[in-house]
């Protein structure tokens, strides 16, 4: 059939393009997708870069103290902030992208498929049609055929002076019969004619356009979404751009934050040994050893120079190389400036952890009063193991503390020569001492040695807050001094570390009290 020849060519040609546009956007979702493996696998082998160069001992080592290491511990955190941000570009560009245009591609080949069902369905019924009109114009023409022929015989027989009456009338009636039947086929053939000019104006005006339009407008459709597509693979890396700078901005800011002489100093302070400097060798002159009185002699055989330099060897020569002392939980196996900071700090950590522990014990207290007013709340005997191991364990830090503050003291720090009393009672509760009568006997021995100068030929200094006495304190060893509780007194010097707080009174009178038996306000 030829009249359909170039519209299907036509159709076959729409088909392909459209087939060639869902192709792209096949094509744009790999390649989005490999671009989302590579940013997955960029960001991985940061925080692994990241990872293997982090400091692996902690913000107490004491290289994190130099600002070059702190410098590039904070690289290492921007560098690991950085590969989020390409991890959020990868998760972004696949839902963003490549999740939503698989879905999208799936409706538009569902789409096209119902289209091209419909035209197909469009050309069968057309077909069909024309078969019938085929059929019935091929029906007309034999009918007509055998109606002519029908006549001829007719008339032939009519001429026939032979023929009968009957004969005559008999092949008029045959004649007439194939006539009206082939009037009838005519009729039918008429019918499906104008049937399927029908149907095929139908098919050519508007079935098939019909098809091409929403074919036209899929595609419309598809290359708007394949270049919002285009624009969210942009819109994507400028979303992450600003935190991306930051990321930047904060390591600049780390090399600009490196400072070759605080760390320099920082050296210093860490390594100071607290050694004097060996003094001067002085001179023996071996030329008085004849006039030498029997006196002089009695000390024994003059040590020569390199003798006296073997002795001195390790205090000349400090760089020397020696064996590494082994350590000691008393840390006297460093200079006596080291080993004092490291006491303190951790006499600070000890401190900090009682504290916790009192806390603990002071809430399970609570919590206890709370069972045994109320039993529906808990059984207060279910607490008795943790209160029991809180007391131990406030008991043993104590004795840590007192053994870390006599090397302390021994080392040449300030320290506590006594420790109030703090037992836990029956109940596990911390007594505190509410009078001097409960804490004079513990208070034989001067608080600190050096309060006996501290303000001999000092001035006045102004206070720094105020603080209210919780508890009674007797004051009766040299440079306390006693309060009572509800005094109100001024905070002259703050506590650095050691328990004691620094105090004047309402007449003038100033001394040290332990921090823990007033309440500390000082104004920002």
């Amino acid at each position: 059939m030829d009249w359909g020849t170039e519209l299907w060519d036509q159709c076959d040609t729409i088909d392909k393009h459209t087939q060639s546009g869902l192709e792209l956007v096949e094509k744009y979702v790999k390649f989005v997708k490999e671009r989302t493996e590579i940013e997955q696998q960029y960001a991985k082998q940061l925080r692994n870069l990241v990872k293997k160069y982090a400091s692996k001992r902690g913000k107490d080592d004491q290289e994190n103290r130099f600002t070059n290491h702190q410098s590039f511990q904070d690289i290492l955190n921007e560098m690991n902030d950085y590969a989020g941000q390409r991890e959020v570009i990868a998760e972004n560009m696949m839902i963003r992208i490549c999740c939503e245009l698989t879905k999208y591609l799936q409706e538009l080949k569902q789409e096209r498929k119902s289209y091209l069902l419909e035209a197909k369905r469009a050309q069968q019924s057309l077909e069909n049609g024309y078969k019938q009109l085929e059929s019935s114009k091929k029906r007309f023409e034999r009918e007509w055929r055998e109606a002519e022929r029908a006549a001829q015989y007719a008339e032939k027989t009519d001429q026939d002076l032979n023929a009968t009456k009957a004969d005559v009338e008999k092949a008029k009636q045959q004649a007439h019969l194939r006539t009206h039947i082939a009037e009838e086929c005519k009729n039918e053939y008429a019918s499906q004619l104008q049937k399927f000019n029908k149907e095929q104006n139908q098919f050519y005006y508007s079935s098939i356009p019909q098809v091409f339009n929403k074919l036209q407008d899929m595609d419309e459709r598809r290359v708007q979404r394949l270049a919002e597509g285009y624009a969210l693979f942009a819109d994507t890396e400028k979303r992450v751009l600003p935190i991306i700078g930051k990321c930047l901005e904060g390591i600049t800011k780390a090399g600009a934050n490196t400072d070759s002489k605080q760390d320099s100093l920082t050296l210093i302070e860490q390594h100071k040994s607290g050694f004097d400097r060996p003094g001067d060798l002085e001179f023996e002159d071996y030329s008085q050893g004849i006039n030498r009185t029997s006196s002089e002699s009695s000390l024994g055989t003059p040590k020569g120079p390199l003798e006296l330099l073997g002795k001195n060897r390790n205090k000349l020569w400090p760089f020397s190389k020696k064996s590494k002392p082994t350590a000691t939980e008393d840390f006297a196996h460093l200079p006596p400036e080291q080993r004092r900071k490291k006491l303190q700090r951790k006499m600070d950590d000890i401190r900090k952890e009682l504290q916790k522990e009192q806390d603990q014990s002071e809430a399970l207290l609570k919590m206890k009063d709370v069972y045994e007013k109320n039993s529906q709340m808990g059984n207060p005997d279910s607490l008795s193991p943790q209160i029991t191991q809180t007391a131990q364990n406030v008991e043993r830090l104590r004795g840590e503390l007192a053994k870390y503050e006599s090397w302390l003291m021994e080392a040449g720090g300030r320290g506590e020569s006594v420790r109030y009393s703090s037992h836990l009672n029956n109940n596990g509760a911390i007594n505190r001492p509410n009078n001097a009568n409960s804490v004079e006997g513990d208070l034989s021995q001067p608080i600190y040695t050096e309060f006996e100068d501290d303000f001999d030929d000092e001035e006045v200094d102004a206070p720094i807050g105020q603080c209210m006495a919780l508890y009674s304190f007797p004051g009766s060893s040299e440079g306390t001094l006693s309060m009572q509780e509800g005094d109100m007194l001024s905070v002259v010097e703050e506590d650095k570390g050691d328990g004691w707080t620094r105090v004047r009174s309402t007449n003038g009178d100033e001394g040290y009290i332990p921090t823990s038996y007033v309440k500390i306000t000082i104004p920002q």
